[in-house]
């Protein structure tokens, strides 16, 4: 079974919120002063994107956009701590390329990932932090909180993902070989196919699909007698087999009725091969299927008769197959073959060639270097600005984040709030802009009354 290819899809990811802190109090029988017990919230989920060798498309995202991650249990008393949320992991295919817009809302824009081999992972949008229970925060002074923190919100916002395939399996032949036709047996692609030469103009890609596993199939343009010098479609195309891991020879079986009396079989077998061999020594190594195509166009005698020559002639190691994309005749068995020989990258299989299953790109055997990216950081501090008369804001991604921490219909958890506002500068800077008793400050559109004179 196969399915149309899906390289591009867009998702909404949600990391998970942070569990609240609680206030709670010991209210045990016969202990005195028991004092504050409540326990912090825990940790929102993260979203981590991990890479799944098993996957070839993102034909899944378009079935769901919206991805969320657990929020982390709240606090209880008795000094129990909330659970943190559970991660949610999301498998992409290799060579996903994850993109942040920029201009879009949430906290992901402008950041950029790239996931190439197996297991690679990329932590997309990280779980807000949990709060603190009321035990935190008593103090010799403070011996009994009545305020807790709130949990903070996950991160959030819309992601693009690119894919950039490398594809498993090249069709390579001569052009009106059946290529196009073919590729639409073994999967859901939807090629121009015509009866006049070049009629793939590109590289078309399809996705055949196995129970548990999928495979990338690409039709590359056909190639004719000087294609490695530049003839034909030349080296464009020729660039994109050096890519795939094993070669599909498609193969006229009878060129004489489709190409003229002077067409032979044997002679357009060389050429392909010549011309591969030619552009990289590392295509006349790679691992090899014959398919001879358009097999109706013969008797049944007359095609086992084909096979057993070409096997003849190739040897064991390339497995002969006839085929007819017009009456699907073995194209079943090229699909179980394919997805048998090409084995998962790195997991060698007992009944496939130990050559499948390393990776065909150049240098791609090499350990991948390990490097690190730096990125300037959101700008820290916070500024004040003067709304009006006797209203003012405080603008800054910390200050903000530290008012949602608190109910500010809490007048314990308003006074400790203004503590931490004044220990940080806020309320110097504030009366530095004439800020007075009695006026309006305005934070993450909340706005409240604070007493600078009083000391708490």
């Amino acid at each position: 079974m196969g399915c149309m290819l899906h390289d591009r899809a867009r998702i909404h990811v949600q990391a998970g919120a942070g569990g609240d802190g609680c206030t709670s109090f010991r209210r045990e029988a016969h202990v005195p002063r028991g004092g504050p017990d409540g326990g912090d919230g825990g940790r929102g989920g993260e979203v981590v994107l991990v890479c799944d060798d098993s996957l070839r498309d993102l034909q899944s995202f378009r079935r769901k956009a919206h991805h969320c991650a657990g929020r982390g249990g709240h606090g209880e008393g008795a000094l129990r701590h909330g659970a943190d949320g559970e991660t949610l992991v999301i498998r992409v295919p290799p060579g996903t390329e994850i993109i942040g817009p920029e201009g879009e809302e949430g906290q992901l824009g402008g950041r950029r990932w790239e996931l190439l081999a197996a297991g690679q992972r990329a932590t997309v949008a990280r779980g807000g932090s949990g709060g603190k229970g009321n035990k935190r925060f008593a103090t010799p002074t403070r011996q009994a909180p009545r305020f807790a923190e709130r949990g903070l919100p996950g991160e959030e916002g819309w992601l693009e993902l690119q894919l950039k395939l490398l594809a498993d399996v090249g069709l390579v032949g001569l052009p009106n070989a059946g290529k196009s036709s073919l590729l639409s047996r073994l999967t859901r692609a939807a090629p121009k196919i015509a009866s006049y030469p070049f009629t793939t103009l590109s590289p078309v890609l399809g996705v055949l699909e196995g129970a548990e596993r999928q495979l990338i199939v690409a039709d590359i343009p056909g190639l004719i007698e000087g294609a490695s010098d530049g003839a034909g479609l030349g080296h464009d195309f020729l660039a994109h087999v050096e890519r795939t891991r094993l070669l599909v020879h498609v193969l006229d079986l009878a060129p004489e009725l489709s190409q003229g009396e002077g067409a032979d079989a044997v002679t357009n077998h060389a050429t392909i091969e010549r011309e591969l061999a030619a552009h990289d020594e590392r295509l006349a190594r790679l691992p090899r299927i014959l398919a001879l195509s358009k097999s109706d166009l013969v008797t049944d005698e007359q095609a086992r008769t084909a096979v057993a020559q070409w096997q003849r002639r190739l040897g064991s190691d390339v497995l002969v197959i006839a085929t007819s994309s017009a009456t699907r005749a073995g194209v079943a068995q090229l699909s179980e073959e394919l997805l048998r020989r090409v084995a998962p990258l790195g997991i060698p299989t007992s009944d496939s060639p130990a050559a499948l299953t390393a990776p065909a790109r150049a240098g791609a055997d090499e350990e991948m270097a390990e490097y690190m990216i730096f990125r300037p950081a959101t700008a820290g501090g916070f500024r004040v600005e003067r709304l009006g008369p006797g209203a003012f804001a405080v603008r800054g991604a910390g200050i903000e984040r530290l008012l949602r921490r608190y109910d500010i219909d809490n007048e314990d958890a308003m006074a400790y709030l203004e503590g931490r506002l004044r220990r940080i500068g806020v309320l110097r800077a504030l009366e530095a802009e004439g800020f007075e008793a009695g006026d309006e400050i305005e934070i993450a559109g909340v706005s409240f009354e604070l007493d600078p004179s009083a000391e708490k």
